[in-house]
């Protein structure tokens, strides 16, 4: 009598889901020429930095602001469909405009942490209170 091992996987032939970076590297580098001087009709995503997480608006979900915990911005940009950059990958930033005082230091730890997360990938920031690219 002879024994063969059987061998047993547990592993999906499912391929991994591609990480934020991958994603949003499909969309196409921003085109200043196409949002200069748009503060007030934007189109891409746009971010509302508060105390307790960041606001997102999108041209995809008009007027439907959805708070989020920072960790989840970036994943939850990639997700958005390609219909939300026609500006190409820029988004707008601002923070909210009438901040506590209580709140400012954790509202620009917020900001400082979310431009940081947004250069690394390749996305420009708009900041729409100055208009200019952080």
């Amino acid at each position: 009598m002879s024994l063969v091992p059987v061998a047993c996987s547990s592993r999906s032939d499912t391929p991994p889901a591609p990480d934020a970076f991958a994603v949003l590297q499909t969309v196409p580098a921003a085109n200043p020429a196409k949002y200069a001087d748009l503060r007030k009709n934007w189109q891409n995503p746009y971010l509302v930095v508060r105390a307790d997480g960041i606001g997102l608006l999108t041209g995809v979900a008009a007027n439907q602001e959805q708070i989020l915990k920072l960790e989840d911005v970036l994943d939850t940009l990639a997700h958005l469909p390609a219909s939300a950059w026609p500006y190409g990958r820029v988004v707008a930033i601002e923070e909210p405009h009438k901040t506590p005082p209580s709140d400012e230091p954790a509202v620009r730890r917020n900001m400082e942490v979310t431009i940081g997360k947004l250069n690394d990938l390749g996305i420009v920031v708009y900041d729409l209170n100055s208009g200019k690219v952080q």
